[in-house]
């Protein structure tokens, strides 16, 4: 079985182009335990999270927003992006984010051999020093995760409640910030993306988000290593 960043239109006719779900159903939970899909709390906090980084200008933009609200997230980066702009990468992990592994090359688990993707991850994990993990586009297959879990059993595979669909060129961004802010709950986790091909969207949402919430009393946390799993 496979984890769907979203569902692009194959044979079945009823699937449309990026069409994608904003919030994970259970069943898809289900068939992938032991990924974690939010943190259960009581708190009112939102858990914030960046895929794609760094980005030289993008990123920083991002810092700035988190920032004017105390708010602190969590960046999914790709291991090629850290050479290249390492400083951008030092700073994420300066203004006291965490950081997580989104492989070395933004490889697509459905069309990679499972050694090749799990010397992919392994790469990136040279140059990334965390053990938080996230499959790009969230396609892993069921044999990659568990060679995964059995071989470098400390990296914990971290998904989504919530996916903002920002890389949707179509998209409008006032929709994607609705879309976003009508499914948020205590714990939830949120995907946005620090790329261009995200950032008109991301970058309308992100502040209308923060403050928000921030005025609803949600604060913004990072998700911490050894979080646990939700199943």
């Amino acid at each position: 079985m496979i984890a769907p960043h979203f569902w692009r239109e194959s044979k079945a006719k009823f699937f449309k182009k990026d069409l994608f779900f904003v919030t994970t159903p259970w069943w898809l939970r289900k068939l992938f335990t032991g990924c974690v899909w939010d943190i259960k709390t009581r708190e009112k906090v939102i858990y914030l999270s960046f895929d794609d980084g760094p980005h030289p200008t993008i990123t920083p933009f991002v810092l700035n927003e988190l920032q004017k609200y105390n708010a602190k997230a969590t960046f999914f980066c790709i291991g090629d992006n850290v050479k290249k702009f390492p400083e951008t990468y030092k700073a994420v992990i300066e203004a006291g984010h965490a950081t997580g592994n989104h492989t070395m090359h933004h490889i697509n688990g459905w069309k990679t051999e499972d050694e090749k993707y799990i010397e992919d991850i392994s790469e990136a994990g040279k140059c990334i020093d965390s053990t938080l993990f996230r499959p790009p586009y969230g396609r892993i297959k069921n044999s990659q995760l568990r060679k995964l879990q059995s071989t470098q059993p400390k990296l914990q595979t971290i998904m989504w409640s919530v996916l903002a669909g920002d890389w949707i060129a179509t998209l409008a961004p006032q929709k994607c910030f609705q879309q976003v802010k009508n499914n948020v709950y205590p714990g939830c986790i949120i995907v946005f993306h620090d790329s261009e091909k995200a950032n008109e969207r991301m970058s309308y949402a992100l502040p209308k988000l923060l403050e928000y919430f921030t005025a609803k009393g949600f604060t913004f946390k990072k998700i911490e290593e050894n979080t646990g799993e939700d199943i």
